[in-house]
């Protein structure tokens, strides 16, 4: 591929908002977005005339048909990530797929063996692990300067009332804190230490048989542990630190997309750092669509940021904690 990389964005909710806004502001980034889908036209014109996009279909088939979309980013729910997804993918589009990747690592290998059959670009879009401060984090671990990790601590929860028909209390839509919210502890610790030995996991169930709060204890062989937490009735700090033998990495609150941390060291003065400066305004996700759009100019089919042998792996760590704690989804059971 050459010259612009050509956008179609897949469902108008808020995260696809944040999504094209963080890409529309990018300079000279060598991307646009060109098209927009929803399940009702009506809603992919507002969401064109909000953005300037210039065609808005009423039916995903109508996007992944287009000739002048080159990758689809899918910012439905989860729980259709492997629908959507999979037919941009079978009509030969490139695709940057939300997290939690899918609702389990069936469908998430289903995903990957189809991109690989097709010798298509998919990622997981795992804004996180293209964030420059993580990308810090990871060079400063894998230099040593933390010594070797011990504990990786990381939570991320809102206290809020979501009534028996929302998607959050819904099993079908793969609803639960876990999915929503525990993706990111779980992939921040997997990032550092790779897939976990072990796993452990206990939970407050709804109801309808979701988690509401869970906390998660990976092990590995090396020693390393995390604790690691999530929650829709609890306002946790969405915080994280990483404890080496040799120092430690604190993270603030929104662990996840951080602007800056402190580096502690025995004999030295905490090391604050901090991002350089860069557009204004903008959530973060830039980064991640930066990368996309450089991998696909450069030819790539997969971003050695976010291996989808790396989301593979975190999705069978939900599965193993769901299965600890006994939640399960229609969709686990394949017609």
């Amino acid at each position: 591929m050459s010259g612009t990389v050509r956008w179609g964005v897949l469902a108008t909710g808020g995260i696809a908002a944040r999504f094209t806004a963080d890409l529309m502001a990018m300079q000279d980034s060598g991307a646009e977005v060109v098209a927009v889908a929803s399940r009702t036209e009506a809603s992919a014109r507002a969401f064109a005339g909000r953005f300037g996009i210039g065609r808005a279909y009423g039916s995903w088939a109508e996007l992944v048909a287009d000739p002048a979309v080159d990758v689809v980013y899918v910012a439905t729910p989860h729980s259709a990530h492997r629908e959507a997804a999979g037919l941009a993918l079978a009509a030969g589009k490139h695709v940057l797929c939300e997290k939690a990747f899918t609702l389990n690592e069936r469908e998430a290998r289903e995903l990957v063996e189809l991109a690989r059959e097709r010798g298509l670009f998919l990622m997981e879009a795992m804004w996180t692990y293209c964030d420059p401060l993580v990308r810090r984090i990871t060079e400063l671990v894998r230099d040593g300067a933390i010594g070797e990790i011990r504990t990786v601590r990381a939570d991320f929860g809102f206290a809020g009332t979501f009534g028996a028909e929302h998607r959050l209390r819904d099993p079908a839509l793969g609803g639960g804190a876990l999915l929503d919210l525990g993706v990111y502890p779980v992939s921040f610790a997997q990032l550092l230490l790779g897939e976990p030995d072990r796993v452990q996991a206990d939970a407050l169930l709804s109801p309808e048989g979701v988690d509401l709060n869970t906390g998660m204890l990976l092990g590995w062989d090396s020693g390393a542990t995390a604790l690691l937490s999530c929650s829709l009735v609890g306002d946790l700090q969405a915080s994280a630190t990483v404890t080496g033998t040799a120092g430690r990495i604190d993270l603030p609150r929104d662990f996840f997309h951080p602007d800056h941390f402190f580096l502690h060291r025995p004999g030295r003065e905490p090391e604050k750092v901090v991002t350089g400066p860069g557009p204004q305004g903008l959530s973060g996700m830039q980064y991640e669509a930066a990368e996309v759009t450089r991998a696909l100019l450069a030819g790539e089919t997969e971003s050695p940021l976010v291996p989808l042998e790396g989301s593979l792996a975190v999705m069978r760590t939900l599965d193993a904690v769901r299965e600890r704690i006994g939640v399960r989804y229609p969709a686990d059971d394949p017609a």
